[in-house]
């Protein structure tokens, strides 16, 4: 399941569809790649009505003959009855409900990833094998806070905490992190940079979707007249823990990871392509 529902308003435009790789490659068309070796055999792409024209054409195309393909639409309306979207709400309602808008079309275990982030084949390996041996436990794949920052200014990251068995105590969405030296600040908060990290690289069943629909409506009662709330995935995840609800096992993986949220990130992520191209792990034409 890739998000790409996201207005890219940081960005300045759509990023999911912008070209990254030397054959005109998106980070979806390195995702989607990765996930095919390691063994998905199917997509799920949450986007938005406004974007599908454009979306199908630069991106989903070049995968509907390799792999199955479904679109879901993530739309402002899409909430249950008796609520109501407020008159100045432009953006989406967060990664929560949309993974929760694909309830309809989900049957089986699956991954989550944001379509606008690289997270490499080997953070995809460990979900598949998760997935695959039939545990009911959920699962995320943690990456180092300093290694998820951008230089271009300050982005939201899913801070997480640990157990001693390697499960998810506990996950706060954190606005407004910047690179501060080796470590990250946001605010008066100051983060040491070895901070285990959510980037939205979730591995669940469809039980997910039964514990996501009344923490939405709850989120609504809460939150649903602010224009700028967002129901954000790792936020739901821990009041479901915090509930004893689930239990989410935490991933290593020693995959590089690439991003972009702000427009000159753009550039270190080509370099980075690059750079694993000349190694060897991808060719330097995708699909050919």
């Amino acid at each position: 399941m890739v998000l790409a529902a996201g207005m890219g308003s940081r960005y300045g435009g759509l990023k999911q569809i912008e070209p990254i790789g030397p054959g005109g490659e998106t980070l979806i068309d390195y995702s989607i790649y990765d996930a095919i070796r390691a063994g998905f055999g199917r997509v799920v792409f949450i986007i938005r009505k406004d974007i599908e024209a454009a979306f199908r054409e630069v991106v989903g195309g070049r995968f509907e003959r390799r792999v199955p393909v479904a679109y879901v639409f993530q739309e402002l309306d899409d909430i249950p009855p008796g609520f109501s979207v407020p008159a100045e709400r432009k953006k989406p309602w967060g990664t929560g409900h949309a993974v929760l808008v694909a309830s309809g079309v989900v049957r089986e275990p699956f991954a989550v990833i944001n379509g606008d982030d690289f997270y490499g084949w080997e953070s995809l390996a460990v979900l598949a094998r998760h997935l695959k041996s039939g545990s009911p436990d959920f699962a995320m794949v943690g990456f180092k806070l300093r290694n998820t920052l951008s230089d271009f200014g300050s982005v939201a990251r899913g801070i997480c905490e640990c157990d001693a068995n390697g499960y998810l105590h506990s996950v706060t969405e954190v606005l407004g992190i910047a690179r501060n030296g080796n470590g990250a600040r946001s605010g008066g908060r100051i983060f040491s940079g070895d901070e285990v990290t959510s980037l939205n690289c979730w591995g669940f069943t469809p039980a997910v979707f039964g514990k996501l629909d009344p923490a939405f409506k709850r989120f609504l009662e809460r939150q649903g007249r602010n224009p700028r709330a967002e129901f954000y995935l790792p936020e739901a995840v821990g009041e479901m823990i915090r509930a004893g609800e689930a239990r989410v096992r935490v991933l290593t993986t020693g995959s590089r990871w690439l991003g972009i949220t702000h427009r000159d990130d753009r550039q270190i992520v080509q370099a980075g392509i690059r750079e694993l191209i000349a190694k060897g792990e991808y060719p330097g034409r995708l699909w050919d």
